[in-house]
This record gives C-alpha cells, structure tokens and sequence, in this order.
C-alpha cells in the first residue's frame, strides 16, 4: 500500500481510480474538440434546429387547406403547399443567416444597436404613411414584392440590444430615476404610441414587457415597478369605466375592447369576433389526450381562422393531443432554460443581458400565443416562435438565435 501514498500530501491514485481520470480525460477530450470544432453552445444549436423542423412540420399540416383554397383559381392551378415552400425557403435563409451571425462578435452588434433602434423607429413611421393593412389593422412593409416585414420585430430585437448597452453604460446610476426610468420609459413611450396606432396591441404589450425585464435585470429600483403597476391598474380601470366613450373616440381602444369582449363572451358573440375563439376550443377540446393524428385536423378546413399562423398551436393540440403538445412546450423550456444557463456563465455583463432579454422575449411569446388559443387571455395577434407562418418573422427569430450561439462561443469550455 506504500506506493498508493505520498505522504504527508496527497493520496496517489490506485489503478481504477486511473482509470477513471482517463476516461474522464478522454470524455472531455472528445467533449472539448466537438466544442472547437462547432465554436457554439451545440445543445442550443440542436434544440433550434429540432424545435424549427417540428414547426416545419406541423405548419405543413395546418396551411395545404388553406392554400389550396387560396390559389384554386390562380393561373397556376391549385398548389396546395404554397405556404409550406414559402416557409421552407424562408426558413432555410434564417438558417443561413443564423449560422453567419455566430461569426459576428458581440462588440460588433452592440456597436450599432442605436442605430437599429432609430432604423426601427423609422420602419415604424414608415408603416402609418405607406403600410400594407390586413385583419383591420397597418401593420407591414412590403419587401419588394417578395415577402411583408413587421417592424415590430425588429423593434423588439432593437429593445433588447440597446437597453443592455443603457444598462451597462450607466452601470450603478441605474438606481435612480434619471437614468434607470426616464430614457427606458422615453423609448418605450414613442415605440408604444407608434404600436398603438396601428393598431398592435400584442406588440405593444410584449415590447412594454419586454422592456420591463431589462429594466428589472439592469437594477433600476423595484419602487418605480410599484408605480407602473398602481398606473396600469388605474388606466386599465379607467379605460373599462368609459369604455364605449373611448371606443368611439380611439380606433386602438375600439379595437382593444371588442377583443376583451369576444374574450369574456365568445359564444354569445360568435359572429362578431368569438368565432375563432370557439374554433379554437373545439379544436383543442377534439385533440383529447392523444389527438386526432398528424395530418387528421378537421378545424383546419376553413373553420379556424388563422390556423397556419397566430392559432398553429390549436391544430397542434387537435393532431397531436395534450401529449404531443406539451412536449412541444417542453422543448420550448428545455431551449430556454438553455439560454438563460448561457446568460449566466457569459463573460461579460452586456452579453449576459442581451441573452437574458432574448430568452424572455421567447419566452413570452410562446406564453402568451398559447395563452390566447387556450382562451387564458384576448385574442391579440401573437404568433408562435418557429410554427406560425410568415418569412420576415422567422429570419428574425433566427437571427436572434444566432447572437445568443454568437455569445455562446466566448463561454468557457470547462
């Protein structure tokens, strides 16, 4: 046993305990070169991919009825996977532009995310004077004929970059109210005017949100959060109190109020905005526990609306039933708890924050899209990360996938 010491000190390993150094050692080795080999945070890069295919998938399932009937009488003839190519091509774009993202640094991005702020601002008063309308409200820009952007997006994405560069900037003066209210609540003032006017109300919320989280995770005192929720409570009671006098005189709160509405009575409202609502439930209600079966959707035919886009998670539920749907939601947590683990063992507080908003920000798209096809809340326009139809919107979402990968190659191996 004496050669198993080196006494006074240390204990020298026997032979399985050498054993088990080596194959940790190799583990780590092989661990170690796939991590050089990618440079990204590989578990994250896999839970996009695998979540983005999913949504491929079941988009595929819940638009051919509707594109069939969209395109029956174009010259072409019926093409019933005309919105599953368009989604595959677009997806394919993010992809590519998610994987050239990871090769940016960090300090490049921070550099000009200002200028993304003022460039969404501007897309924004671009959309009052010259944006396309749709679902009763002017929300889009058309992008050369090709595909229609939201500046919303980009406005949520330039929230969350320049609020981190704030936040680090002003570092401990974030405590008063100068600098860690006034220029947030400032820039989420103009952005929700300019939301409401569209009208966006579930835009307006998320960025406000959104906004919030930053401010929360940046250090500005918990009293101000006091007194934005005392004022929201008072605004949102005063607006329920004079509600027909609002609605006539503001087309936003006119729009805001008929939503609520269909929300509390939507079977006693079923022509005027409880329709998809009851579509909804009688498709998540038709899924049962194991669900109809891929492909097998009956509420998809014409019956729900918007099934290929803000209600997605409807038809999830009906084909794949609460099963299928709540390991859906399951990857949806695994990938954000991923990230927010990232944000915290990011080497430097501006890509920690800037992580940390992106997670949020999926995250409460992904609440409250489930929320409203559930019925948990009005219906307000929020499509689901990664499922819902629309080409500018997923390309976003992917970029913002590839500056948490981009973040992600500056952590630490071990």
């Amino acid at each position: 046993m004496a050669e198993l010491y080196d006494f006074p000190y240390k204990r020298t390993p026997g032979p399985r305990a050498a054993d088990r150094e080596g194959a940790e050692l190799k583990d780590y080795t092989k661990e170690t070169a796939l991590r050089k080999w990618s440079g990204m945070d590989l578990p994250f890069f896999l839970l996009v991919m695998l979540i983005l295919i999913t949504g491929l998938v079941m988009l595929l399932s819940a638009s051919f009825p509707r594109s069939y009937y969209e395109t029956v009488n174009s010259e072409e003839g019926p093409r019933p996977l005309y919105i599953f190519i368009r989604q595959v091509i677009f997806s394919l774009l993010g992809t590519g532009g998610l994987l050239v993202i990871t090769r940016v640094r960090i300090e490049v991005i921070r550099k000009y995310s200002f200028w993304l702020m003022a460039a969404s601002i501007g897309l924004l008063l671009f959309v009052l004077l010259k944006g396309i309308s749709g679902g009763g409200a002017e929300r889009w820009i058309n992008l050369f004929g090709i595909t229609q952007l939201q500046p919303s997006e980009v406005a949520k994405l330039a929230v969350v970059l320049t609020f981190s560069d704030w936040i680090c900037k002003y570092g401990e003066r974030m405590k008063t109210f100068k600098y860690g209210v006034l220029p947030f609540a400032a820039v989420l003032g103009i952005l929700s005017v300019l939301l409401l006017m569209q009208p966006h109300l579930s835009a307006t919320i998320i960025i406000v949100a959104l906004g919030f989280i930053m401010m929360f995770a940046g250090g500005t005192r918990y009293f101000w959060f006091l007194v934005f929720g005392a004022a929201f409570f008072l605004a949102a009671q005063f607006v329920m109190s004079n509600r027909e006098w609002l609605g006539e005189a503001a087309g936003a709160f006119k729009y805001a109020i008929a939503r609520i509405d269909a929300w509390k009575n939507p079977e006693s409202m079923k022509l005027e905005g409880g329709w998809q609502i009851m579509q909804s439930l009688y498709a998540i209600g038709s899924g049962g526990l194991l669900g109809l079966g891929l492909g097998q959707s009956r509420q998809k035919y014409m019956y729900l609306p918007e099934e290929h886009n803000d209600y997605i998670f409807s038809i999830v539920c009906e084909e794949l039933g609460f099963i299928g749907a709540t390991l859906i939601l399951l990857l949806f947590a695994i990938l954000i708890i991923r990230g927010f683990w990232l944000a915290l063992h990011c080497r430097d507080r501006y890509s920690a924050l800037v992580v940390t908003g992106i997670m949020a920000l999926l995250a409460l798209q992904v609440f409250l899209n489930v929320a409203v096809a559930t019925n948990l809340m009005p219906s307000t326009g929020i499509s689901l990360p990664f499922f819902s139809y629309g080409g500018s919107a997923l390309c976003i979402q992917m970029a913002e996938m590839g500056i948490v990968l981009s973040i992600s190659r500056d952590i630490p191996d071990k």
